[in-house]
């Protein structure tokens, strides 16, 4: 953390140790379920153990950090169940979100879809899944910027917060980001057709929840099933 850097994001030393252990989560340097102790972030980050338990603090409201009662602050546990119905509620609003871009987007805000779609094409390419993800978010960010809805984006922003926990355990299953998938967005944004930019934002997140019930059932069919039990009758006096 350096001061430069406080000075060019203009933000508090609260909210950039918050993005700080928000990117980690993200990446998975920070497990689901793991303990994050203040200590050792603090140390990590370079600051000290104030910002952090600030941070930490913040993070709950987003629902990626969860507080445990005497036994501290953890990310918060992969539950396939709720992560399902966080994607249909962000399905509905993304759909949403397309459709409005695609009536009142600019020429500007269209380049800046178009810019993170083939940022995101080329990390996938070169198999760099840090940037690939980030790309991916912006995509989706810019749209939302270009739908001009104010409350939109403040809605969102907690479902993606614990959606993307979603999206990096489905890597292996749909690759780095489905960008095969996006193209139909941006084309039916750039068209102005808000139906069709409707209809392939649904189509996207009814892929991920695809993906996502299905793995959910590989993971319970990895689950080993609990020895069998053998009852057998009391011996009975003859």
């Amino acid at each position: 953390m350096t001061t430069s850097r406080l000075g060019e994001s203009h933000q508090t030393l609260r909210e950039v140790v918050a993005a700080e252990i928000r990117a980690m989560i993200r990446n998975g340097d920070l497990a689901p379920g793991e303990r994050l102790v203040e200590d050792r972030l603090a140390e990590q980050l370079g600051v000290s153990r104030n910002p952090v338990r600030e941070a930490l603090r913040a993070l709950e409201s987003t629902g990626l950090v969860e507080m445990r009662p005497r036994r501290g602050a953890h990310v918060v546990a992969f539950e396939p169940e709720r992560a399902i119905e966080l994607l249909e509620l962000r399905a509905v609003l993304e759909a949403f979100a397309a459709q409005l871009a695609a009536k009142q987007r600019t020429d500007e805000q269209l380049a800046e879809i178009r810019h993170w779609f083939e940022t995101g094409r080329e990390a996938t390419a070169a198999n760099d899944i840090v940037k690939a993800a980030q790309a991916h978010r912006s995509f989706h960010l810019a749209v939302e910027h270009a739908a001009g809805n104010s409350y939109l984006g403040p809605t969102v922003e907690p479902l993606r917060a614990q959606t993307e926990l979603v999206f990096s355990r489905l890597v292996d299953r749909r690759g780095l980001v489905g960008w095969h998938e996006h193209i139909d967005i941006l084309a039916a944004i750039e068209a102005g057709d808000a139906e069709a930019a409707e209809q392939a934002t649904r189509r996207h997140m009814n892929s991920v929840l695809h993906d996502l019930r299905t793995a959910t059932a590989d993971m319970d069919d990895a689950v080993p099933a609990p020895p069998a039990v053998t009852i057998t009758a009391a011996p009975t006096d003859a």
